[in-house]
């Protein structure tokens, strides 16, 4: 089930998820293997934000964008070798993060950020869901 609420910084890392890897205008142009909706686990593994959540996410053409209703920018890409670089922002908090996405469907990284309780950071996991 997905958490339609934005809860702290957690979502940045999510896209983390889930996620600018390398990403060009070349690769945009070009059917991204990872194109498609997955879903994305935050785990915050240091600081005060809200962690332990699960967020959707799609990706076309190598671009992330957030797959909820709530006031949430993201901005990021896929590369079509599955480096993953988002970043995540909403009020006043923000993330950035890293990571991989393999052809098997799975993939995951970190992110770092800050909110309102200040820095965190963590791991994010993501399955495609689509």
């Amino acid at each position: 089930m997905l958490n339609p609420m934005v809860g702290g910084i957690s979502l940045a890392a999510a896209l983390a998820f889930v996620v600018a890897f390398g990403g060009s205008d070349a690769n945009a142009q070009r059917r991204n293997p990872f194109d498609g909706a997955w879903s994305v686990n935050i785990q915050v593994t240091r600081g005060e934000c809200n962690g332990n959540v699960l967020y959707g996410v799609v990706i076309t053409n190598g671009s992330v964008r957030y797959a909820g209703g709530a006031n949430v920018a993201v901005g990021g890409t896929v590369s079509t070798k599955g480096a993953v670089s988002v970043r995540v922002s909403s009020g006043g908090q923000s993330a950035s993060g890293t990571g991989r996405l393999s052809l098997n469907g799975s993939g995951g990284g970190s992110w770092s950020g800050a909110g309102d309780k200040g820095r965190c950071s963590g791991r994010w996991s993501a399955q495609r869901s689509g």
